[in-house]
């Protein structure tokens, strides 16, 4: 008896299913307020151009959707009332739909820091660029004092910053990139040399963390891993010296004349513009 279903191999072949439209980018206006760590110091130079975490961020976005357009409004050196009187006017102008925010290096190395002052700017920004419908995020600050042994007594007042910040961005719901607990932070590969400013490598870090807490398409959490093993530089007496003389040195000196390295600079890409990717 013939069986009224038909065999396997008889049966039509489903058709396989159609790739998934790409997303579209969840955010098409995207503007940077902060310091040199935005601005994209250590990740190119003033000659060839510089990149940075904030352009590695506007390069993800346009990448989903290539409608994406970016404004930069960070400048080496400010502190964060700086950047929330200098940038925030300018930033609110624009209309993101996305912002990122990180200040308070800068203020850290202030002898009259104080943390609860750096962190009402920082959320005063936040309150600010929410209410105008901007998503927001922000990072906490690995302890340098890891990786440079002058910088020790700095610790406190990081952890003190890094716990306001992620109260302001709880109240606020801010996207909170937590690099403070991410050990590879620490790792000198992911520093420049004067070990203040992230290395093109900690640029590209900083980015994917950030997308990670905005939950971009594509992101996850791959930026905490850690990096091949290698042999560290032995440190030494020397070594300390020559970087208090060629970084810290010009540091101090420029405080106590009471001028910045920003001093004369304006912000590199003030207006949003379409996003040319990178190589590499």
């Amino acid at each position: 008896m013939t069986s009224p279903f038909p065999s396997r191999s008889s049966r039509p072949s489903r058709p396989s299913p159609r790739p998934a439209p790409a997303p579209a980018a969840p955010y098409l206006r995207y503007v940077a307020l902060g310091d040199s760590q935005t601005e994209g110091v250590g990740d190119g130079d003033d000659t060839t151009g510089l990149r940075g975490c904030a352009d590695r961020m506007a390069e993800r976005l346009a990448a989903i959707d290539p409608a994406v357009r970016y404004a930069n409004l960070a400048v080496r050196g400010r502190l964060a009332g700086q950047v929330r009187a200098q940038q925030l006017p300018a930033a609110l102008a624009l209309r993101p739909d996305l912002a990122t925010v990180v200040a308070g290096v800068n203020d850290l190395m202030r002898p009259s820091f104080d943390a609860d002052e750096v962190a009402g700017h920082l959320e005063a920004m936040f309150a600010e660029l929410t209410a105008a419908g901007a998503k927001v995020a922000t990072v906490t600050f690995p302890d340098v004092g890891r990786m440079i042994p002058a910088a020790r007594p700095l610790g406190g007042r990081i952890t003190a910053l890094n716990a306001r910040i992620r109260v302001a961005a709880a109240a606020h719901d801010v996207a909170l990139a937590e690099t403070a607990h991410a050990p590879v932070f620490t790792d000198a590969r992911l520093w420049s040399a004067d070990r203040l400013h992230a290395s093109p490598l900690g640029h590209a870090r900083i980015a994917a963390a950030v997308a990670d807490a905005l939950r971009l398409p594509g992101s996850d959490d791959s930026w905490t891993a850690p990096l091949p093993p290698w042999r560290a530089p032995a440190p030494s007496a020397l070594t300390e010296l020559r970087w208090l003389a060629s970084y810290l040195g010009p540091w101090l000196g420029r405080r106590l004349r009471g001028r910045s390295s920003g001093d004369g600079r304006a912000a590199r890409r003030p207006q949003l513009l379409p996003v040319t990717p990178a190589e590499g």
